[in-house]
């Protein structure tokens, strides 16, 4: 468990809608408490991975049980979509490689082409 920095705070709090802002039919899955009831000069704690890990040995009811499930299938979503990330750009960079030596390899065609036309038109 560590104690959020400020901006990492705030870039949260952009993205989610506090529970006073939430419509009754319409809840949020992910809300913060309203600022109005909480000290705002203080950060949120947050959990890392392992910390829900130890969370699950601690906590017993079928409640606790079940969030720490969805929290770690959160982790293991998170931790596939950074993969995959990485995975595109890689994928991306050798695109550009590939495109980079198109590009030269088109010009020169261009420059082939344009020599051969020329070459044509003094004939005449």
């Amino acid at each position: 468990m560590f104690r959020l920095s400020a901006a990492e705070w705030e870039s949260i709090r952009a993205q989610n809608v506090t529970t006073s802002e939430v419509n009754k039919e319409m809840r949020s899955q992910i809300a913060t408490a309203s600022q109005h009831k909480r000290n705002i000069n203080v950060t949120p704690y947050a959990f890392t991975e392992q910390g829900v890990a130890m969370l699950s040995g601690i906590l017993n009811s079928d409640k606790a049980i079940k969030m720490n499930i969805a929290i770690m299938r959160a982790f293991v979503e998170i931790r596939r979509l950074a993969v995959g990330q990485l995975t595109l750009h890689a994928h991306l960079q050798e695109l550009a490689q590939r495109i980079g030596g198109h590009d030269v390899q088109l010009s020169q065609i261009y420059e082939a082409l344009e020599t051969m036309l020329d070459e044509k038109a003094a004939e005449r």
